[in-house]
């Protein structure tokens, strides 16, 4: 890799790596990483999907394996903003520009590169080159310096942030000024910097995460350098804005300019990229399930990754820090992982708040990629449709893009698929796409014994989509209400076309079939919304669970394990039992009390879903999952017997990962149907205020809060002693050693939890010896 002016510091070999990471290292290996994430930075892990697919498939132009070896992983999150932090401010000359964060390293110089390679083809020296570290303790420390800066209002010293990506500083820094028509003096050397013999193309380029770059005034320089030493977070000042649109970084240790150069070069107008692209015509054969067993297709499907029991992937990570989650994935007494989306509070005293959930129906994009592409934004709306959401225009979409490039008629898919979803439906729902990402690399070579090998990923389109909620005590979940006497009813958004192409059905038979479930009318999504949203309203839902993978069976199957009930389901004698409840179309199943089904039916009426609404059967408090049709039995099955199926791959996957003994006593306390999961009796009074007689009224002692870096739990413990009478006051460590502090001052002090100086062994001692050598 020749770096022009500089002897050349890293040497490229082409060659294959020797062995590909398989699916189930990943699979057992990757969540860890993301779990540790979340844990360490004190972020709830509360939604996620799961998908596994790898078939050899012939679309038409011969056999191919189309699937998932280079997996997909999303961590992302959702957060609100003030009105007065919407708009960024002007800088002007002068103002600084600070580098926040960690240190810069030599990773990530091969990203672009990398990510532009199929998995496999890159070599060894640029797959390192590309290879990104975290920090999520630096991460957090850089959360909290910006938290406590724009808690001061008006006073918040921040003008201008940017985080640091793609390109390092090289983007970052130059983006800065140039959204403020100003050019820009800086000292590389100055930058934070753990590896000093990088050349300086790799300071100034480099891929470090865990960094932003922001500006501040002058006159407010000295407040933000004192919140950053209370948090003990690095940074560095490496220059400033000027009003001479040019860029100028000055490099000490050679005493010359590495990059000088007017800002209209660095940010004139490209010409636009042209791609030639060809549509490649879909041929498939249609799936025929006229041979397929109830019973066998029951079994299978409930043990398909996509639709089974995710606990293995769910309990290894934080669903509470922060304290404002008030529903996460595990839903009822047996703490079932079916939730359709994940809820907030706004504040720790309020009902208001937000809801996510995410969508994705990959495989289907093998048979029409305009059909994914709505479906998942189509799922994204049936599972956000639980949350008490005022309308549909409420909701906004982050759209994660990824497609193998450059791999026949998948160019032209991409561009369908962002045509059918950008310009067509979202528009047609009212709904925005303010963001998303993309990757365009979704094929992996390699090569062994037997020759080349390929896999290319389907067009992936993964929408997560956010809402305000009115009121999060009016939330459904897929838990049957027990002690009701109430009825089932299948809303199906379908019409009743039942298509089975790339349904799971399919695939747990080793076909992906041919005409796909789509969203036929955008219309009709829209009444489905408000229907749900005004029922819940009128208080008659009990119960809600959107139909997805799956299809009708998966989410009647996950509705009884959540309720701890079974069921008795009539399928309509005209229909064809297979297709019916194994079909993936948009819809949903609602638990509604028969007191209340003349108001249901009313409502249902009123928003013309009189063809599409039909009542399927009822809860039942025995353990037997029954499936009729023109009153025979087809099917019946214990829940103890359909849990253990559904679970199976949780089981196993825990077996391999965690101590295979208490996955084997899970599984079987999964069985167990005299297990009365999580029922509280309460022994006292909860209105009683027992402390009342010792409580001086309007007297709120100070407690002192006392954390350390990494500490991740100190703002909702503030909030606990809060509301329990006491003033909570804000205490770091630091605090205390540069003596801005005293404990003389506190009636009492509690001391937070979470990940201090690392997620390390023995890291807890580094706290208790800043304690014990400090007099």
């Amino acid at each position: 890799l020749h770096i022009p002016g500089y002897e050349q510091p890293w040497e490229i070999h082409t060659g294959k790596p020797e062995r590909i990471v398989s699916a189930l290292d990943i699979m057992l290996e990757g969540p860890i990483g993301g779990a540790s994430y979340n844990n360490e930075f004190g972020r709830p892990n509360v939604a996620g999907y799961f998908r596994t697919f790898e078939m050899k498939v012939n679309l038409g132009a011969g056999d191919e394996v189309r699937g998932y070896h280079k997996p997909i992983m999303i961590a992302g999150g959702l957060g609100n903003i003030r009105q007065a932090h919407v708009e960024k401010q002007r800088l002007a000359p002068g103002y600084k520009v600070i580098v926040l964060g960690g240190p810069a390293m030599l990773i990530g110089l091969g990203g672009g590169a990398a990510s532009s390679m199929d998995t496999g083809a890159s070599s060894a020296e640029l797959d390192f080159a590309s290879v990104q570290r975290d920090n999520p303790e630096i991460e957090r420390r850089c959360q909290e310096v910006i938290d406590r800066c724009w808690a001061l209002g008006e006073d918040n010293p921040i003008a201008f942030i940017h985080d640091v990506g793609a390109g390092g500083l090289s983007n970052a820094v130059p983006e800065l000024i140039h959204d403020n028509e100003l050019g820009g003096r800086f000292e590389l050397r100055r930058v934070p910097n753990a590896e000093p013999g990088m050349p300086p193309v790799a300071v100034w380029c480099n891929e470090a995460q865990e960094r932003y770059v922001l500006a501040v005034a002058p006159d407010k320089l000295e407040v933000f350098e004192r919140i950053c030493e209370r948090e003990r977070c690095p940074f560095a000042v490496i220059g400033e804005a000027t009003e001479a649109p040019r860029l100028e970084v000055h490099d000490a240790h050679f005493d010359n300019y590495p990059v000088d150069l007017p800002m209209d070069v660095l940010f004139g107008k490209p010409p636009k990229m042209h791609r030639d692209v060809s549509r490649r015509k879909v041929e498939t054969l249609p799936f025929d399930w006229q041979g397929v067993a109830l019973a066998d297709a029951c079994e299978r499907v409930l043990q398909l990754p996509a639709v089974a029991d995710k606990t293995f992937l769910i309990t290894i990570g934080d669903r509470t820090v922060g304290g404002l989650v008030c529903r996460d994935q595990m839903v009822g007494p047996w703490q079932v992982p079916v939730a359709d989306c994940a809820i907030s509070t706004t504040t720790h005293a309020d009902y208001t708040g937000e809801a996510m959930a995410m969508g994705e129906r990959t495989p289907i994009a093998l048979l029409s990629a305009a059909a994914s592409a709505r479906m998942a934004v189509g799922e994204v709306v049936t599972n956000l449709a639980a949350a008490p959401i005022e309308k549909i225009q409420d909701i906004r979409l982050s759209a994660n893009w990824m497609a193998a490039a450059g791999v026949e008629g998948e160019d032209a898919n991409l561009y369908e698929a962002v045509q059918a979803v950008g310009m067509e439906l979202c528009p047609a729902l009212g709904i925005c796409i303010p963001v998303g990402k993309d990757s365009l690399s979704m094929r992996t070579v390699w090569e062994d014994a037997q020759g080349e090998h390929s896999v290319t990923a389907p067009l992936s389109l993964i929408v997560s989509g956010f809402a305000p909620v009115q009121d999060v005590r009016r939330a459904l979940t897929p838990e049957l209400r027990r002690g009701v006497d109430s009825r089932l009813y299948c809303i199906d958004l379908g019409g009743a076309k039942h298509r089975l192409g790339g349904s799971a059905l399919a695939q747990v038979f080793g076909h992906i079939g041919q005409n796909p479930p789509d969203v036929d009318d955008p219309d009709r999504l829209k009444r489905f919304f408000a229907l749900i949203q005004a029922a819940n309203q009128a208080g008659v839902l009990l119960a809600y669970h959107d139909r997805s993978d799956g299809g009708l069976w998966a989410t009647l199957c996950e509705m009884a394990f959540a309720g701890g009930m079974g069921l008795e389901i009539d399928v309509p004698a005209h229909e064809d039992i297979i297709p019916y409840l194994f079909n993936e179309e948009l819809g949903a199943v609602v638990q509604v009390a028969t007191d209340d089904v003349t108001t249901w039916m009313a409502l249902v009426r009123q928003f013309g879903f009189d063809a599409f609404v039909a009542d399927i059967g009822q809860p039942v408090p025995h353990h037997d999952v029954i499936i009729r049709q023109g009153g025979q039995e087809k099917l019946r099955r214990s829940r103890a017997e359909l849990r253990r199926l559904w679970s199976e791959t949780t089981y196993r996957m825990q077996a391999l990962r965690d101590n295979s003994e208490c996955a084997e006593q899970e599984h079987q306390a999964r069985q167990d149907l005299d297990d009365p999961g999580l029922s509280p009796v309460l022994t006292f009074d909860a209105d009683e205020d027992i402390a009342a007689p010792y409580i001086a009224r309007n007297v709120r002692p100070q407690i002192a809060v006392l954390r350390e870096q990494g500490v991740n739990s100190h703002v909702e413990m503030a909030a606990a002693f809060d509301r329990a009478g006491f003033t909570a006051v804000d205490v770091h460590m630091s605090d205390l050693m540069a003596k801005r502090q005293t404990l003389d001052n506190f009636k009492g002090l509690v001391v937070c939890g979470g990940f201090s100086y690392g997620d390390v062994l023995g890291a807890g001692g580094g706290w208790a010896k800043s304690i014990l050598y400090h007099a």
